[in-house]
């Protein structure tokens, strides 16, 4: 243990991974004690700000159009929409929300300048603001930034091998250009991926490579379980033990020792010991509410009582950085500049995510 690296290999993180539990629990929790306060948990809420209908064949999303998943579309919600749901937030200890919207990318135009409203909104509540809309260029990522936005998200999902077994629709280094685009713009980074897709123990490692070599490292660092949604690809994957969640918490934490690990996706199937357990090794960031964007959550009441019998407090805003200052539509400086970015459609299928879709929509399957 010792300073922020950015040459971790595979290796090195599989002999950390594989450590006896209780040996890899110990250094996970010192380290954390090195850069967190062990008794603060940031809280997110997350935030659909559109549904439905996304392009993409993420072979674990619920929100690919190809899939028949019964997911409700809905289109942009309102500005004044987005505001009452922040409140609502707040009242209950958030303090940052995070908007998705199911896009493959950010397209200049009415529904990107609502979004940059929606951001000047939040950030006035004295909220952190986080969004996740999918890949985007530098200029929209300094748009964003000017308007207050705290973090975006970009999730690597998995390592670089395995992508291609995950998704074929764009490109691992398309999130990565995403993510590279983001740091011009002085707003953090928040990427991480999912744990349970059938991936080995390399892969997970993998995806820590990929984001600990990252410089600097990620802000905050989402570490998902799969929740397995029927007509997904992935509908028949068992979920993972705890256990596995657990050890990958605490090699990332070893691993990435400033940034926020978040406990994320599939904690409706982890009882309060495994969270707390999750918690001691490192994880210091939550998402709160009854959904997480189309999948279950736990209730916020749920966590508050957790909270309260571990002892743990909510992390208040603008802890980590400093609150960004907005400037008004008005006022900005930044225009769209007529970009067409050529974001990358690889040409290879995906057995599993091909078999989905035709089950989804007989005779697509050639």
């Amino acid at each position: 243990m010792g300073a922020e690296r950015h040459n971790w290999t595979t290796q090195e993180i599989l002999e950390i991974y594989n450590k006896p539990l209780m040996e890899l629990l110990y250094e996970a929790a010192t380290e954390h004690r090195r850069f967190h306060d062990p008794n603060t948990v940031q809280v997110s809420t997350l935030l659909s700000i559109k549904t439905g209908g996304c392009p993409e064949d993420c072979g674990y999303c619920p929100q690919a159009a190809r899939y028949h998943t019964n997911i409700e579309n809905n289109d942009l919600m309102t500005v004044r929409q987005v505001k009452a749901q922040a409140l609502r937030a707040k009242e209950s200890g958030s303090s940052r929300v995070c908007m998705g919207a199911a896009w493959r990318n950010v397209k200049d135009g009415h529904e990107f300048e609502q979004v940059l409203e929606m951001v000047r909104t939040i950030n006035k509540l004295d909220m952190e603001v986080c969004c996740t809309l999918g890949m985007l260029t530098e200029n929209q990522a300094r748009r964003l930034a000017e308007a207050g936005l705290y973090a975006y998200n970009h999730n690597l999902d998995t390592s670089e091998d395995y992508y291609k077994d995950v998704i074929s629709t764009r490109a691992f280094d398309d999130r990565l250009k995403t993510i590279e685009n983001v740091r011009k713009s002085n707003v953090t980074v928040c990427s991480g991926g999912i744990i349970g897709m059938g991936e080995r123990l390399e892969d997970r490692a993998g995806m820590l490579v990929a984001l600990s070599t990252l410089n600097p490292q990620p802000e905050s660092v989402p570490i998902n379980a799969l929740v397995a949604v029927e007509g997904t690809p992935m509908e028949d994957i068992d979920p993972i033990s705890i256990w596995d969640m657990i050890r990958m918490v605490a090699t990332t934490r070893i691993v990435m020792p400033k940034t926020q690990v978040r406990l994320s996706a599939g904690r409706t199937e982890m009882t309060r010991e495994g969270q707390a357990m999750c918690f001691f090794a490192g994880a210091n960031s939550i998402f709160a509410g009854d959904k997480l964007l189309t999948t279950p959550n736990p209730d916020v009441n749920e966590d508050l009582d957790m909270f309260e019998q571990l002892g743990l407090i909510p992390q208040k805003p603008f802890v980590k950085a400093p609150q960004p200052k907005t400037v008004e539509a008005n006022e900005s400086k930044l225009q769209p500049i007529g970009e067409k970015p050529k974001w990358s459609r690889p040409e290879h299928k995906i057995e599993r995510n091909e078999l989905a879709k035709a089950k989804s929509n007989p005779g697509s399957l050639s």
